[in-house]
């Protein structure tokens, strides 16, 4: 099995994500981590390999090393995973407040980037209220109806007031659901799929993790907020935050995503 221009030895499907083929292999007398999709959109791979790139921060959780990458595929070190434990989640919380506090030189990126199968635009922009409606909102909008679109242009008319006291762009994973931690046998957690990484607002992760759930959540947070404390209201802007991967959902999905997009713009205007 060639993949992005080296060879891999005895290649076993594994789970990886819902969106390419998941192979554990071997390359080199070691084992690896390979992910293929057929005809994949433009960059990408290469967008996942920038991403680990820019997270590898000293004191941030760990990303696994990218071995190759290209058109066809992507290859990295293989994490043996493990169970998640209290441990680990404090461990993550402490990692994960550091890496956000890795500054980015402004909000968005040089390179436009990837959540899922759709293009993520990140053209940069001076402030987080005006790159969360222009990259981040306004480009997802052509999924919902009218009468779904209505609560969710109000934000953007509003965002200014809702989004809170001004940070700096932190250093986000930028699609930080649960599947996208990996829990390894060493009793750590490592960022995977990447693609999604650009200088925006902290509470964008964090909001991310809430939506779906993740292991020993509230162990997380609680250690995230011993080492860098979030601004007053975080938990009001929980729903503003989590606009966006609902957008993404429901135009990848359709269906109650729409309606639930629409509910969380309500639930966000409802804190001002």
């Amino acid at each position: 099995m060639n993949v992005s221009g080296i060879e891999l030895g005895d290649p076993r499907p594994v789970a990886g994500g819902d969106i390419c083929r998941a192979w554990k292999a071997l390359f080199d007398g070691r084992q690896v981590f390979a992910k293929t999709l057929p005809a994949p959109p433009p960059g990408f791979f290469g967008a996942e390999a920038r991403g680990l790139d820019t997270l590898r921060v000293d004191g941030a959780p760990p990303v696994p090393d990218v071995l190759a990458f290209g058109d066809d595929g992507l290859v990295l070190d293989w994490i043996e995973p493990g169970p998640p434990t209290r441990g680990a989640a404090e461990d993550f919380g402490r990692r994960l407040a550091a890496l956000h506090s890795a500054h980015m030189p402004t909000f968005g990126a040089v390179d436009d980037g990837y959540i899922g199968r759709l293009a993520l635009p990140n053209a940069e922009l001076p402030t987080w209220p005006q790159f969360y409606v222009e990259r981040r909102i306004r480009p997802y909008l052509v999924a919902l109806s009218d009468d779904e679109c209505r609560p969710v242009e109000e934000v953007c008319e509003r965002i200014e007031q809702l989004a809170g006291p001004v940070e700096p762009p932190a250093r986000i994973h930028g699609d930080l659901w649960s599947g996208n931690l990996l829990w390894s046998n060493d009793s750590g957690v490592w960022l995977v799929d990447a693609a999604s990484v650009h200088g925006g607002h902290r509470e964008t992760d964090l909001a991310m993790l809430q939506l779906f759930g993740a292991p020993h959540l509230d162990t997380i947070l609680a250690a995230y907020q011993e080492v860098s404390a979030l601004a007053e209201g975080w938990q009001q802007r929980v729903s503003l935050h989590q606009l966006h991967p609902l957008l993404v959902h429901a135009t990848l999905f359709g269906g109650g995503y729409r309606a639930r997009a629409a509910a969380t713009a309500i639930a966000a205007l409802s804190t001002v």
